[in-house]
């Protein structure tokens, strides 16, 4: 090894002696080889999302048979032993051989990476898989994979296993079964076992599936998509989503734990060369106006993309042109008109658009860059919405008026902000007196630590690394922003402290890029008011600085409920599921368990080891997958609906210690 003084000759001899680079040194992995070395290349990642992402890629394919118009129904079954078996009423994979491969077209694709139907010819005429990899992924990350296929009248199998090895080679096993109507069944049919080997867990979380199944048949009107989870239970009945209204249903869902400001929810279609959309609405008298939310080929847009510009773009001007044409905005309320946010306050929207070849982009690939689409949406919006208006006039006035009250409230917030502003310099450089900065200034370093009560506030300051973790103490509840409109925010003194930490602005001025911390992580008691104030806190978070959260920005800290000792060491356990499996590992153990009341009770020493220490600390990272549930989800547990909420709560009890936002 070179010493620190030798020269550069020295060093590029020494470089030439230990980094050969040859032919030799050239690796080919060949066939789903590739898959099974990088996986998160193919899939996301190894954890839970990857894990689910090879259901969603099998179901994916049978989704895309009920576009085109062959299927109506697919079954999902998690298996007692641990697999998934998708089956659906398709068209079957073909099953005679693929010329020039040597082989049958089914073992191709189940095979062959990127193979299939959806890269042009007339195989599928639009396409939900074509955004994924494909199920040849699914059986390289598998320890076993088996597939039927019902066609033509005959069946065929074949199976594989240690990650795309054959076993059994396609072969005819006798007729199809016949189906509902007496004629032979068609359609596939794979199951799979997860590789315990790549990923960090094969347990599948049927309420992630569910949310899910009935996303997508939301999207797809009349298809039918069933569930049931058998690891428990070999009897247990299916879940079974249906919807004949199709995305006319998703709003009504949405907006169910809301109060609709008029019940008709609103529709229209258009088509144009090889694309569709179809957009339903219906406004609620809340004061959120994020509830746009976009799907391309079934799959959920999150960051937008033309078909969210197309409709944004006919829908300000369409809107305040009715309103002057028929008086409701009046001189006398000096405004210039409603802003795309006054109108959008309070908005549930579906926009759903299929085409042949979809072009994504963004971060996350979740963004529609297809140009020709934001013309369609938009000459479908200023015809179909137009239409609309002229049809339900009582309608049209409530949202109208809706919008109006809502640009006042944003001009008189204005004014609110701008007085904030020059008293508390609320766009940075003035930051909150109880704010304990930390040393660096590079954001991808720093932490934010916002922290429940003083007295943890203390304590948390003493157990931090004060060169890269800030402190803020909050007191008591914030604002619950579900339920205020937005110029409250700046008469709630706890909201302007996190605003002006944060420092990257809020609502539709939140700039992402200017924040100060990259870790921004809730430390709250274990108990329900903890979890209260966190759900408030994450409330504000997803409504107020909605990009923070979907960068990966927000964290949840874990403080532990339990201590007790073994032997001279204190343990310590998060939660009551910790405890008993600490009991059924040790069901010797004598000594008391001390229940932690709160973090202020803690002492420097044991919030820096259990909480805030890098090396030993838990933490959740908040993620939204899918922000249409999240919505939902929000509107739910913060909203007036009080029945909901007892029941979404009563629904996810179980599952918990899986909850993610």
């Amino acid at each position: 090894m070179a010493t620190p003084g030798a020269g550069f000759s020295e060093r590029r001899v020494l470089a030439q002696q230990t980094n050969s680079y040859g032919a030799d040194e050239i690796q080919v992995l060949e066939g789903l080889e590739a898959v099974r070395k990088r996986p998160g290349m193919y899939i996301g990642s190894t954890g839970p999302a990857g894990l689910h992402h090879l259901v969603y890629e099998v179901v994916d394919n049978s989704v895309d048979e009920a576009m085109a118009g062959h299927a109506t129904r697919i079954e999902v079954e998690l298996l007692a032993d641990g697999g998934c078996e998708v089956r659906d009423d398709g068209r079957g994979i073909p099953v005679e051989e693929k010329a020039g491969y040597g082989m049958s077209a089914a073992e191709v694709v189940l095979t062959v990476l990127h193979a299939g139907g959806k890269f042009g010819g007339d195989g599928y005429k639009v396409s939900g898989g074509l955004h994924g990899v494909g199920v040849s992924v699914v059986n390289a990350l598998s320890t076993r994979m088996e597939v039927e296929i019902d066609r033509n009248g005959s069946r065929h199998a074949m199976s594989f296993i240690d990650g795309g090895q054959p076993d059994k080679a396609l072969e005819a096993t006798g007729d199809s079964p016949a189906g509902p109507d007496g004629t032979a069944r068609t359609g596939t049919t794979v199951r799979f076992w997860p590789d315990g080997g790549i990923f960090e867990e094969t347990n599948f979380k049927a309420q992630t599936l569910l949310e899910r199944f009935q996303m997508m048949a939301f999207l797809n009107r009349g298809l039918e998509i069933s569930f049931a989870d058998h690891r428990t239970d070999p009897n247990a009945e299916p879940t079974v989503y249906r919807y004949d209204g199709g995305i006319i249903d998703f709003v009504t869902h949405v907006n169910s734990s809301k109060e609709a400001l008029f019940e008709e929810v609103g529709y229209f279609e258009s088509a144009e060369d090889d694309m569709e959309v179809e957009i339903a609405f219906q406004w609620n008298t809340g004061f959120n106006s994020d509830g746009i939310h976009s799907f391309a080929n079934g799959i959920s847009t999150g960051e937008g993309g033309m078909h969210e510009e197309g409709f944004n773009r006919a829908l300000t001007p369409l809107l305040n042109r009715y309103a002057k044409d028929r008086g409701i905005i009046k001189e006398s309320d000096k405004l210039d008109g409603m802003l795309g946010e006054d109108i959008r306050e309070g908005l549930t929207a579906i926009i759903s658009v299929r085409l042949r070849d979809p072009q994504f982009e963004g971060q996350t690939k979740g963004k529609l860059g297809n140009v020709p689409v934001r013309s369609l949406v938009s000459k479908a919006t200023n015809s179909g919405l137009a239409e609309w208006l002229e049809e339900h006039p009582n309608e049209a006035k409530a949202l109208v008026t809706k919008g109006v009250n809502a640009a006042k409230a944003r001009v008189a917030a204005r004014a609110a902000r701008d007085a904030t502003r020059r008293k508390s310099a609320l766009d940075g450089g003035g930051l909150p007196g109880k704010l304990a900065d930390c040393g660096s200034r590079d954001p991808e370093e720093s932490e934010l630590f916002i922290v429940e009560g003083n007295s943890a506030g203390g304590s948390a300051k003493e157990a931090r690394d004060p060169q890269t973790m800030a402190i803020l103490p909050i007191r008591g509840k914030i604002l619950n922003v579900e339920r205020a409109r937005p110029e409250r925010l700046l008469g709630n003194q706890e909201v302007i402290s996190l605003i002006q930490a944060i420092g990257g602005g809020v609502g539709d001025e939140f700039d992402v890029e200017a924040i100060r911390y990259h870790k921004i992580i809730l430390l709250c008691d274990a108990d329900v008011d903890g979890s209260h104030i966190r759900t408030l806190l994450l409330t504000f978070f997803f409504r107020q600085m909605k990009d923070l959260v979907k960068a990966g920005h927000i964290y949840i800290a874990q403080p532990p409920l339990y201590s007790t000792e073994v032997g001279k060491e204190k343990v310590y356990l998060k939660d009551d599921l910790a405890k008993d499996a600490f009991l059924e590992e040790k069901p010797d153990h004598k000594k008391e368990f001390q229940r932690l009341k709160g973090l202020g009770e803690m002492d420097a020493d044991e919030l820096r080891v259990t909480t805030m220490d890098r090396d030993s600390r838990t933490l959740l990272q908040v993620s939204v997958d899918q922000a249409v549930i999240a919505d939902e989800v929000f509107a739910t547990l913060m909203g007036d609906d009080v029945e909901s909420r007892k029941q979404f709560i009563q629904t996810n009890a179980a599952d918990v210690r899986f909850l993610d936002i």
